[in-house]
């Protein structure tokens, strides 16, 4: 099965979407085939026993499966499950049982998808929000009551390949998942929550910019950060510079608050002077600790950030330095 996935998202880049979803995407995907393997013979049922000539086709079976994710079709997925594991999933708080389908086919919005072949084989496209994803399914090897269909996922330049597992049960073709759903999903949260509270850098660090470049258009810091915001009707000004964007502009973006001060220059100089070197610090907290983010964040106009797990208190200048994943101190 091959499955190239162009995914989009509004607030992460193409490298870190790579890392983030193509990251989680390999972990789900050595789980599976892990748990594929190290499946021995499950009691096979009564129809399986009989060779009842009623049970479903793997492929089949793999990509209504897939076909159900793109959907987001909670309901239709579990189908798809084992009983014990179906269970699991429909116990899940709503928002980890969309999550856990946006992770299977790796798109974010709901989904329209398509059956075809391809080759004698079995093809799933998705697309959601002008993103398409294509999924091929392989030859699929069966032994008794175990299937194996090979997938092959592209991830930007990079393949990763994986076997999916499927077991017979109640004469149905159900995907193999000893996995344990509630800790995969735990395990979803945590990577989405690390991937929000590296946006926050990156908007402290875009933020800052912007108040450089302004500093360096009007000969001084703006009073708030909204000055930073899209221009008016009647162009760039001192009061819209244009210099961010409406929700970085207001200090609210992506489940982080951002407070932003002045740091006047001191001595007796020239007030022209002493505003081009005014110094500023930016402040970022989760607005919902836990759920936006856990660690607070403080970045000096010298480019140096500062924070920590602050139980979403404000972080301070004698809080530990942060090193981003970008590599900047």
């Amino acid at each position: 099965m091959i499955y190239a996935v162009r995914h989009r998202s509004k607030r992460f880049s193409s490298s870190s979407r790579k890392a983030h979803f193509g990251g989680t995407y390999a972990r789900l995907s050595a789980a599976v085939l892990v748990l594929a393997l190290s499946w021995g013979t499950a009691p096979r049922s009564d129809a399986a026993q009989r060779g009842d000539a009623a049970i479903s086709d793997p492929a089949q079976a793999l990509g209504e499966a897939l076909t159900a994710a793109c959907r987001q079709d909670q309901t239709a997925f579990a189908n798809h499950l084992t009983n014990d594991n179906a269970r699991a999933y429909l116990a899940l708080p709503e928002n980890q049982r969309v999550a856990l389908l946006k992770r299977f086919v790796l798109l974010e919005d709901q989904g329209k998808p398509l059956l075809s072949t391809l080759d004698g084989h079995t093809v799933v496209r998705c697309e959601a929000a002008g993103v398409i994803s294509e999924m091929r399914l392989g030859e699929a090897e069966v032994r008794d009551n175990l299937a194996f269909i090979p997938v092959t996922v592209p991830v930007g330049e990079d393949k990763q390949s994986v076997r999916f597992g499927l077991v017979r049960e109640s004469g149905q073709w159900k995907l193999v998942s000893l996995l344990d759903i509630p800790s995969l999903a735990r395990e979803w949260a945590e990577s989405d929550l690390r991937g929000r509270e590296q946006n926050a850098v990156g908007d402290l660090r875009k933020i800052a910019g912007a108040l450089k470049k302004y500093q360096t258009a009007y000969g001084k810091l703006p009073e708030t950060l909204e000055q930073l915001g899209p221009p008016a009707e009647g162009g760039f000004s001192p009061e819209n510079a244009g210099l961010l964007d409406a929700d970085l502009a207001k200090g609210n973006a992506d489940g982080y608050q951002y407070r932003y001060t002045i740091v006047p220059e001191g001595g007796e100089g020239d007030e022209s002077a002493r505003n081009k070197a005014a110094g500023f610090m930016l402040a970022g907290t989760p607005i919902e600790y836990g759920k936006d983010g856990r660690r607070s964040f403080l970045l000096n106009s010298s480019g140096t950030l500062r924070g920590g797990d602050k139980n979403g208190a404000i972080a301070t200048a004698d809080d530990p330095r942060v090193e981003s994943e970008d590599g900047q101190p």
